[in-house]
């Protein structure tokens, strides 16, 4: 039951990792040399909590293994997982380039049954053109009766609790139409499975449209509950008792229910874009869908307009504003689509100067920006220090419990705005600060 993982990036290595921690045999396999030798080597190219330590854990032990040679890694395999990225293309659907090269390289090498499985996000469909892909590379090579099969088994994991969501999911979902292969998967998961998580098995198209369906509901409610607090600045309700009083709902719940600056990372904003090029690929209008992504991006531009509102003028080049968070949530150092970047660009275009901090994500942001206009801090107290304001974008713990105290003296003026609504706006008040957030009855 060895198990091939090709991608060793954010899926490829919480995956490999997470089932050579359930004592499979496990090689991750990627293009890029430098990142197999870093990998080799203990060095995690990304920051997600529990992963480095289950990384070399499992090396040390002997059943996680990383290289760069694809065809020994795919001989050797019996499950064969596709978990390489899927960005969005210039139409907004789904680059499929990644995915279809992995298919082609594994109709090169397969010699052996095997069971394909797209853990990438992909759209509907995708599962059927990998196996024509793989198919026509072993009719090519006189080995069109090489029997193998094609499983969708979509990931559903957080970033942040990543492992977590792996080893103890909601929900495992498999589409494929071949028993065999349905079979072998519920063998795969039964470590999981065994303590009674659900193991749901449907066809490829509704197990691809599954993922796609599940973050495009979770990214509605966040748009939803960012209309909702618009509605509640503007006749002095309190969005979070208006959210307390949803939430206790059982039929809608809490979650993803948090208003504020608006959603990020590498799922929400690219599925909700790839599902709403697919319907119109079929010609299905999607008026809520385009909506949830308006929304979206209008509430970065409100947060930039509550600061020029503010401070009275566009033009910001005697200010200094210190920015709490840059990764698009916390417990990552992904600013995929964060909305810190699209907030430090505008006030740096308008001419201001950044002090940006965030415990996992400055070097990422450094690569966006550089130094210039913008200095880094890894202790939130240094980056306010003489700044205009304090903008936050991300609600990371010790954020929230920040000495209010100090954060007053360190700030030229006693100004916050909180794109995540951490702080009780009348403790804030009280404390002397001038409090912008979203939603609040202030």
């Amino acid at each position: 039951m060895k198990i091939c993982i090709i991608g060793a990036g954010y899926v490829g290595l919480v995956t490999g990792s997470s089932f050579a921690e359930l004592g499979y045999e496990v090689v991750c396999v990627d293009i890029n040399p430098e990142i197999i030798e870093k990998l080799k080597n203990g060095i995690i190219p990304i920051y997600e909590p529990g992963l480095e330590e289950m990384v070399k854990k499992n090396s040390e032990e002997g059943r996680l293994t990383f290289t760069t040679d694809i065809r020994k890694a795919i001989q050797s395999s019996l499950f064969i997982f596709i978990a390489v990225g899927t960005p969005s293309a210039e139409d907004h659907s789904a680059d499929l380039t990644h995915i279809f090269n992995a298919a082609e390289q594994i109709g090169s090498f397969l010699n052996h049954y095997s069971i394909i499985i797209n853990k990438s996000t992909v759209p509907i469909g995708t599962s059927k053109k990998v196996k024509e892909i793989v198919s026509q590379a072993l009719n090519r090579r006189d080995l069109a009766d090489l029997h193998f099969d094609v499983v969708s088994n979509p990931e559903f994991l957080r970033e942040g609790k990543a492992i977590k969501d792996f080893l103890n999911p909601d929900r495992i979902i498999v589409g494929s139409d071949n028993l065999q292969a349905i079979d072998h998967m519920k063998r795969l998961y039964k470590p999981i499975t065994s303590k009674g998580f659900p193991f749901l098995v449907m066809d490829l198209p509704s197990a691809e449209l599954t993922k796609y369906a599940a973050n495009a509901m979770l990214a509605t409610r966040i748009s939803f509950m960012n209309e909702i607090a618009a509605i509640s600045d503007a006749y002095g309700a309190d969005i979070q008792m208006v959210q307390e009083g949803i939430g206790i709902d059982h039929r809608i719940g809490h979650a993803f229910l948090s208003p504020g600056i608006g959603y990020g990372g590498s799922c929400f904003p690219k599925d909700v874009k790839s599902l709403i090029k697919a319907a119109s690929d079929k010609k299905i209008p999607t008026p809520l869908l385009e909506s949830v992504e308006k929304v979206n991006q209008r509430q970065r531009k409100k947060l930039f307009e509550m600061i020029i509102e503010q401070f009275g003028k566009s033009d910001l080049s005697m200010f200094k504003f210190a920015v709490w968070g840059l990764a698009f949530k916390p417990e990552t150092d992904d600013i995929r689509e964060a909305p810190s970047i699209d907030i430090i660009r505008k006030i740096i275009q308008h001419g201001a100067k950044v002090h940006a901090c965030d415990p996992a994500a400055n070097q990422n942001v450094r690569k966006v920006f550089g130094d210039e206009r913008i200095k880094y801090f890894q202790d939130p107290y240094s980056a306010i220090t003489g700044a205009d304001a304090l903008i936050i974008c991300t609600e990371w713990p010790h954020f929230q419990l920040a000495d209010l105290g100090s954060v007053k003296k360190l700030l030229r003026n006693p100004i916050i705005f909180d794109g995540r609504n951490i702080y009780e706006p009348k403790e804030l008040q009280e404390a002397g600060f001038v409090y912008k957030c979203f939603g609040r009855n202030i």
